[in-house]
This record gives structure tokens, C-alpha cells and sequence, in this order.
């Protein structure tokens, strides 16, 4: 234990906090010998601790106004404003620059938004030039590649890395939330769970946004003035990316917010995404749909797995908590073995179309990214089954989930920078 008579600034760190969380008395010590130090370790800290008793305690004890629920600092609106003025300018470059928006938008679009939330994390856990350099160089290349890329409209490559560029800059800023070191494991179940808790938050900010809309818009035509066309070019272009990264401050800043809803979301989908996952393979039997053949069914076949994949980790994130009940498990389990069991329909309809048809760029980023699912879902269930039969705890799925991200991202960025140039950028 950390001996608070020797406790120094420098002492008082991110990671000091994460290791002393449970011990009330040695936090106390710690905050009473540099209150400042304290607060700013304890703030970059916090994404990671959101499930810990003491961490809510402190974080409303260190709160500057504790009767706001809506509590931002003055830097926080400032970084705010600026991201918001940044995000909306590059949205209107088209218009500004007269560039072509079918050329600009798909390939610079996640850009607007990503890139500011990784510097918002960075910023917030302390990172310093080095640290930083890791996460803006590949964000860096990646504009530079993907706006290098040839202009055709029929490129499968072009379309395939503008497709995954996103996911690339959702898995850096991944690594930004979770801080240092980058090799943790639990900062990136707590990162999916943050996701979770951000797409429900931007949801009732954007429906707020919406009516907002809708009323200012009536108002004023009621008074004869049309405001619509200027309300999309400049408030929506410039609201819009505020939505997700307002959405970020207020869930860093007040998890409590949304963080009794995440879970129950899990719950009540978990099993209802189970019973949609097993009707439609019953259906696609009586029906007679066959992958092997019919593309187009494939390739919606694979996007609903990559969206069930995506439930299924949120809902194991949420459960990893610790406060999930036996039946909620097993529900993940039966979920889990549903979606490994599609998938494994799903694999053997490209490796036929493969062996078929040959080596196309679509056939390979497909094949590649079921061959992960698959084998991050034989995990998942793996380990549910070890934690339902008690020779295993939460920390067996939070390996299984957090060692498998950067392999998400890895292939991503194969991808979008090593597949058009594979195929001549056909």
C-alpha cells in the first residue's frame, strides 16, 4: 500500500488510482496530501471505473456543482465549441472548396467526428507527444490514403476501404479511451460499454434535436419566412456532429445518466435478438434462400451478423459487470451459440463462393472478417460456459473481449490500406 507521508504531485497518477480504487482509507490519504493532482488523476481514470462503488462516490464528491446533472467544465465547453466549429467546416468544404461531394463525403465523413473524440480522450488521460503521435500518425496516413485513392465509382476496393475506414477510427479511438498502457485489458470492455452508453445518449439528444427542428422550422412559417434551406446547410451540418461528441462529454461526465438504461436495453435484447437469430434460420430453411447462390442474400446475411455481433458484445460487456443474473448468462450463452452457428453458414457460403467463383477484394474482406467473428464468438461462448459452470469468473470474458479489439482493427486497416493496392484498385 502507497504510504501517503511519501506521496509526491508526480506520485498520484491514472494508473495509482485504478490499483488503490477499493481502498477507501488510502483514497482519502491520496486526496488529502494534493488535492489538484488527485482530481486530474482521478478524471482520467474514471472512464475505466464506472462500475466501481467508490468511483461514483468520488466522482460526485469532486464534482464542482453537485445539484447540475449537466455539468460541463469551462474547458469541456470550449473543446465543445471548437470541435463543433471543426466537424461542420469540414462537412462544407464541398460547398466552400467546390469539390465533388460523391468523391469527398464518402471517403472524409467519418473524419468529422472520430478524430476529435480520440484527441477529447487523449487530452483527458493525459497523454503526452508521444503517446499522441501513435494515435494522429495512422489517422493521418489514413486521410492521406483513402483521398489518393483513384476516383471510380465501380472500385470494389474503394468501396471496401471506405466502408472499414470508419471501424479503423473507432478502434484508435478505442485505444485513446483506454489510456495507458495500451495493452489493458479492462479499459476495453469498458470502452464497449461506453458505446453502449453513447448511442443512447446521442438517441435522445438527436430526437431532442429533432423536434427542436421541426418546431423552429413551423414557427417560422407561420410568420411567412422559409428557413428550412438555411437551417440544413448551416445549423444541421453544424449541429449534427455536436450530437455524438456532446453525447461524450455528458456520459464521461455523468455516467449516471444512462447508466441504468445500457443494461437494461442488454437485457430485454439479449433474448429477443436470440429468438429473431433462431426464427430466421428457421424461415431461411422453409423458405429455401441459399447463400451459396444468391449474393445479395449473403451479403445481407453478413450485415446482420456483424450487427448481432455487435449486440451480443455490448450485451457481454454490460453483463461482465458482475450484476447479471444466471438466466440473463444463459441467455448470452444461447445468443452467443445462435450467432457462432450463422456465422459458421455464413463461412462456408464464401469459402463455396470462393473455390466457385475465385479471388475477389469483396470475398476476401467478407471472408476475413467472419473468420474473426467466428472465432471472437467461439471465445465468448467459451468463456460463458466456464463462467455459468464456475470454473471461470468476469475476468475470463473480459479477456475473451478486450484482446480480441485491436485484432478488429489490425484487419481493418489491411483492408483499407493493403487491398486496393493488392487488386490495382479494381
Amino acid at each position: 500500500m502507497q504510504e501517503t507521508s511519501h506521496t509526491s504531485t508526480h506520485d498520484i497518477s491514472k494508473d495509482l488510482i485504478t490499483d488503490v480504487i477499493r481502498d477507501a482509507r488510502t483514497l482519502e490519504d491520496l486526496y488529502r496530501s494534493d488535492k489538484k493532482s488527485f482530481r486530474k488523476a482521478f478524471e482520467e481514470a474514471l472512464p475505466a471505473l464506472q462500475d466501481e462503488p467508490l468511483a461514483e462516490a468520488w466522482r460526485e464528491r469532486l464534482r464542482p456543482d453537485r445539484d447540475s446533472a449537466f455539468s460541463l467544465q469551462r474547458d469541456e465547453w470550449t473543446f465543445l465549441a471548437i470541435s463543433i466549429a471543426i466537424a461542420g467546416t469540414l462537412l462544407k468544404l464541398p460547398e466552400l472548396l467546390s469539390l465533388q461531394e460523391s468523391f469527398f463525403y464518402p471517403r472524409n465523413l467519418s473524419f468529422s467526428v472520430l478524430p476529435l473524440l480520440t484527441a477529447y480522450f487523449a487530452w483527458k488521460g493525459g497523454f503526452g507527444l508521444r503517446a499522441s503521435l501513435w494515435l494522429a500518425l495512422p489517422m493521418l496516413l489514413a486521410a492521406v490514403h483513402i483521398n489518393l485513392l483513384p476516383d471510380n465509382e465501380e472500385s470494389d476496393t474503394l468501396t471496401l476501404a471506405c466502408i472499414h475506414l470508419p471501424l479503423l477510427l473507432w478502434g484508435l479511438l478505442g485505444f485513446a479511451f483506454a489510456g495507458k498502457p495500451f495493452d489493458a485489458v479492462e479499459p476495453r470492455v469498458a470502452y464497449l460499454r461506453f458505446n453502449g452508453d453513447l448511442i443512447v445518449m446521442s438517441a435522445v439528444l438527436a430526437i431532442a434535436a429533432g423536434i427542436f427542428t421541426g418546431i423552429t422550422i413551423g414557427l417560422f412559417s407561420l410568420i411567412g419566412v422559409d428557413i428550412s434551406s438555411f437551417y440544413g446547410k448551416w445549423v444541421i451540418v453544424y449541429g449534427g456532429p455536436g450530437i455524438p461528441i456532446l453525447a461524450t462529454l455528458l456520459v464521461r461526465g455523468n455516467p449516471q445518466l444512462v447508466g441504468r438504461v445500457s443494461p437494461i436495453v442488454a437485457r430485454i435484447f439479449t433474448p429477443l435478438v436470440g429468438l429473431m437469430l433462431l426464427a430466421f434460420l428457421i424461415a431461411m430453411g422453409v423458405q429455401g434462400k441459399d447463400p451459396y447462390r444468391d449474393r445479395e442474400f449473403l451479403l445481407i446475411f453478413n450485415i446482420l451478423l456483424i450487427g448481432v455481433m455487435a449486440i451480443v458484445l455490448f450485451s457481454v460487456g454490460e453483463a461482465a459487470k458482475g450484476a447479471s443474473g444466471r438466466f440473463h448468462l444463459v441467455m448470452l450463452l444461447v445468443l452467443s451459440v445462435l450467432a457462432a452457428l450463422n456465422n459458421a453458414i455464413a463461412l462456408s457460403a464464401i469459402a463455396y463462393r470462393l473455390f466457385e467463383f475465385g479471388w475477389t477484394p469483396n470475398r476476401i474482406a467478407v471472408l476475413g472478417g467472419n473468420v474473426l467473428i467466428m472465432g471472437h464468438l467461439l471465445g465468448v461462448c467459451r468463456s460463458l460456459w466456464q463462467w455459468l459452470a464456475g470454473s471461470a469468473g468476469q475476468d475470463a470474458v473480459d479477456r475473451v473481449i478486450g484482446r480480441y479489439l485491436p485484432v478488429y482493427v489490425a484487419w481493418t486497416a489491411v483492408v483499407v490500406f493493403v487491398l486496393p493496392h493488392v487488386f490495382g484498385y479494381r
